[in-house]
C-alpha cells in the first residue's frame, strides 16, 4: 500500500450509527458560486486526477472538490453524512449489507445523469484496475456492488465492516461518469469528470484551474467563483514569496515550521494571517522486529524511556505539532495515552538502563536511525538527528542518522535492511480503525515483521463489526496497551494543520480538521 504518509500540514469517530439519513446540516448547496476566485499555493504535487489511482494528499484534495461520494464529512465532523446519497444504512445487524438511495436530479459536470450505474461502475472499476498507487486496498472487505434500480445501490461485504461508511465518504469513494472512463484502464489525459462542487477546467505541471460546477447538487455552499491551485513542487521559499507578493491568496501544505513561526509573529505587518486547525496526521518511529539490535525489547524500551517529545516539538518543530503518546491520535474516538502511562513524558536514564540490563545489555547500543529527507517534511532529518542526540546524551547509545531518497528508502525497508526508521500517516478516514488495521498483521504498511494474534485475530475484527463506534473504546484501549508493551512502533508527534492566508481571505478554518478534507467551497475573498 502507498501510505498517504506525509507531514504536518502545511506540513496534518464517535457514535457512527447504522443508518445515515439526510438531516440537519445537509441542505442542498447547489452551485451558486459567487465572489472572487481564490489562488491556493501548495508545495505538494497532485499525483493523479483519476480516483482509481491517487492515494496521496494532493490527489485527494482534488478528488474531494471535483467528485462526489455517496457520503461526506461535514466541516468539523468525523462522522459521515449523506452527500450524493439521500440516505444510506446497514440493512442487517452484522454490518455486511449497506444500502444507499441516491438524491434525485444528480448530474455530472458535463450534464450527464448520475445514477446507481455510475456508483457501481466506479467501485467495480477501482477494484478491477487495482492500481498499486490507488485506494483499492481500502476495500478488501467489499464483495460486490449491485445497482438495484437507477436510484438504489447495495454494497455486499465479505466480513462485517462498520467503518465502510467512512471509507466511502473519503476520496476513495469518488463517483465517476461511466461514459467518460474506461472500465479497465486509468485515464491519462489529466482531465476529470465528476459531480462535485467544482469542475476541473485544466491541469498541468504548474497549476490546476477549477470552476464552479453549475450542475452540482449536494451539501456544499460555494462561496467563491473558482479556485486556482498553484504547484510549487517542494520549493517552500517560492511558496512563501508568492504569498507575500500576493500571487497566492492561501499557502497550504509546504511552509516550514520556521516560516510559520515567523509569519505568525510578523503577520500584521506582512498582510497575512496564520490559521491553525486540528489534524489527525501522525508520525512514528518503526522498529524492525527481526533486526539484531532493534528487535530486542530492552533496546526499544530504553528508547521509549529516553526520547523527549517536548524538546523535539520545541526545538525542531517550533510548536507546530504536539507530543503523541499512542498510535491513535487525540481527537479520534478510542484514543488513550498508553505510552505516557507506561514510559512517562520525561526522559529517565535510570529506567532506560534497567531496561537494557534486563535484556542482558551492558555496553553502549550502536544504532542507526534511518530517514528520508522530504517525504515526511523538511524537518525529518533534523528531528532524527535530535533523537539520536537525546539517546547519545544518556551515555547508553551510540546512535547516528542516515538519510536516503524515498524510493531507495521504501525498497530497503521492504528488504528488511533497516532496524529503526520513520513513518508518517495521514488517515484515509477519521476512525481508530484506520490507525490500527493498516499497521498490524500480514501485509501491514509498516513492513516491520510484527505480528500479534490477539490484535489481528480478535481486536481488529471485533471493532470493525461494531456499528456503534462508541462501543469500541475498550477494545481499542486494549490494542493500544498491547502496542505500548511490545513496542513495534514508538509514536512521536501528532501534527497541527496550518494555512497562511492574505488579509481579506476567509473560511480557511473550515478546511483544517481531522477529516483532512480541504474544502475549496468554504474559501471567500473580498
Amino acid at each position: 500500500m502507498n501510505m498517504r504518509n506525509q507531514w504536518p500540514a502545511l506540513t496534518i469517530a464517535a457514535g457512527l450509527a447504522s443508518g445515515l439519513l439526510t438531516g440537519c446540516g445537509s441542505d442542498d448547496g447547489g452551485s451558486g458560486g459567487t465572489g472572487s476566485s481564490v489562488v491556493v499555493g501548495m508545495s505538494d504535487d497532485v499525483l493523479a486526477t483519476d480516483p482509481a489511482s491517487g492515494y496521496d494528499p494532493g490527489s485527494w484534495l482534488l478528488f474531494n472538490n471535483v467528485f462526489q461520494s455517496l457520503l461526506s464529512f461535514p466541516r468539523g465532523s468525523t462522522q459521515p453524512e449523506p452527500e450524493a446519497a439521500k440516505q444510506c444504512t446497514f440493512t442487517d445487524s452484522q454490518a455486511t449489507v449497506y444500502r444507499c438511495e441516491l438524491k434525485p436530479g444528480l448530474k455530472f459536470s458535463n450534464g450527464d445523469d448520475l445514477t446507481s450505474e455510475d456508483v457501481k461502475f466506479s467501485f467495480d472499476r477501482m477494484l478491477k484496475i487495482n492500481d498499486a498507487a490507488g485506494p483499492a486496498i481500502m476495500f478488501s472487505s467489499l464483495d460486490k456492488v449491485e445497482a438495484l434500480d437507477p436510484k438504489t445501490v447495495v454494497f455486499r461485504l465479505k466480513v462485517p465492516d462498520a467503518t465502510f461508511p467512512s471509507k466511502i465518504a473519503s476520496g476513495a469513494g469518488s463517483i465517476v461518469d461511466h461514459r467518460q472512463y474506461e472500465a479497465g484502464a486509468l485515464r491519462t489525459d489529466a482531465k476529470a469528470v465528476g459531480s462535485g462542487p467544482y469542475a476541473l477546467d485544466s491541469f498541468d505541471k504548474g497549476k490546476a484551474v477549477f470552476s464552479v460546477n453549475p450542475h452540482y447538487q449536494g451539501t456544499a455552499k460555494v462561496k467563491n467563483s473558482g479556485v486556482t491551485l498553484t504547484f510549487f513542487h517542494g520549493d517552500r521559499a517560492a511558496l512563501k514569496q508568492a504569498l507575500l507578493k500576493g500571487d497566492a491568496d492561501v499557502a497550504y501544505r509546504g511552509l516550514t515550521a520556521t516560516d510559520i513561526a515567523g509569519l505568525d509573529m510578523q503577520g500584521d505587518s506582512k498582510g497575512v494571517d496564520v490559521i491553525e486547525g486540528s489534524s489527525a496526521e501522525v508520525q512514528h518511529l518503526v522498529f524492525n522486529m527481526k533486526d539484531p539490535v532493534a528487535g530486542k525489547l530492552g533496546v526499544r524500551k530504553a528508547m521509549a524511556y529516553l526520547i523527549d517529545r517536548d524538546a523535539l516539538i520545541h526545538d525542531v518543530y517550533q510548536g507546530t505539532a504536539t507530543p503523541l503518546y499512542s498510535i491513535i491520535p487525540a481527537g479520534i474516538a478510542g484514543h488513550n495515552t498508553a505510552f505516557f502511562d507506561t514510559y512517562g513524558a520525561r526522559p529517565s536514564k535510570e529506567k532506560a538502563t534497567q531496561a537494557l540490563h534486563s535484556a542482558g545489555i551492558t555496553g553502549k547500543v550502536k544504532l542507526t536511525l534511518w530517514s528520508t529527507p522530504s517525504r515526511y517534511g523538511p524537518a525529518t532529518d533534523a528531528e532524527l538527528k535530535a533523537i539520536a542526540g537525546q539517546l547519545n546524551a544518556s551515555g547508553l547509545f551510540d546512535a547516528d542518522v542516515k538519510s536516503v531518497t524515498f524510493g531507495q528508502y521504501e525498497k530497503d525497508i521492504a528488504a528488511g535492511k533497516y532496524g529503526v526508521y520513520v513513518k508518517g500517516w495521514v488517515p484515509d478516514y477519521p476512525d481508530a480503525d484506520n490507525f490500527t488495521a493498516p499497521f498490524f498483521g500480514k501485509g501491514n504498511v509498516l513492513d516491520n515483521n510484527y505480528t500479534n494474534n490477539r490484535i489481528t485475530g480478535t481486536l481488529i475484527p471485533d471493532t470493525a463489526a461494531q456499528s456503534d463506534r462508541t462501543t469500541t473504546d475498550k477494545d481499542f484501549g486494549t490494542l493500544q496497551n498491547i502496542v505500548a508493551d511490545e513496542l513495534p512502533v514508538l509514536p512521536v508527534w501528532q501534527a497541527k494543520q496550518y494555512a497562511v492566508v492574505r488579509d481579506g481571505v476567509y473560511g480557511i478554518e473550515y478546511c483544517l480538521d481531522a477529516s483532512t478534507v480541504f474544502r475549496f467551497w468554504e474559501l471567500s475573498k473580498i
